[in-house]
């Protein structure tokens, strides 16, 4: 019994911390990543482009989507070298393809875990929406 409180004991006191954008508009029902000791986690982004848009080409817009997770991950000083796991959720199962080699080669060797799923609908035009859980120096070799 003692041992296992000596395990859970750091995990219990690890602090939420937000990691946001400085851009991030206020009063969002989210935070875009919050760091949990060295745990960062992400919550699902979009391919928006900067001025709001949905890119119309698919590579682009799942280029944008990682493109838009790695802006927050480093902000939390981390790389996709440090990604332990990633969601994958299309609207369209046909675009599997496509979509792995964009995210293949944003993600170093080796990739995280990974779970991709169909769905019926993202916000507006959306074909992909992504989240990954990242561990601060797991990428270090």
């Amino acid at each position: 019994m003692l041992a296992l409180a000596a395990m859970l004991a750091p995990a219990a006191l690890a602090q939420k911390k937000v990691i946001q954008l400085p851009n991030t508009a206020p009063g969002r029902p989210f935070s875009s990543a919050l760091m949990v000791g060295n745990t960062l986690y992400v919550s699902g982004m979009v391919g928006r482009t900067p001025d709001g848009k949905i890119p119309e080409n698919f590579e682009d817009e799942v280029k944008q989507t990682l493109d838009n997770i790695l802006e927050v991950v480093k902000v939390a000083g981390m790389s996709f070298a440090d990604a332990v796991a990633v969601q994958v959720y299309l609207t369209d199962m046909t675009l599997f393809e496509r979509m792995n080699k964009v995210y293949m080669a944003a993600f170093p060797e080796p990739r995280p875990t990974r779970t991709t799923v169909g769905i019926s609908k993202l916000v507006g035009t959306s074909k992909i929406e992504i989240t990954v859980t990242l561990v601060k120096g797991a990428g270090k070799k």
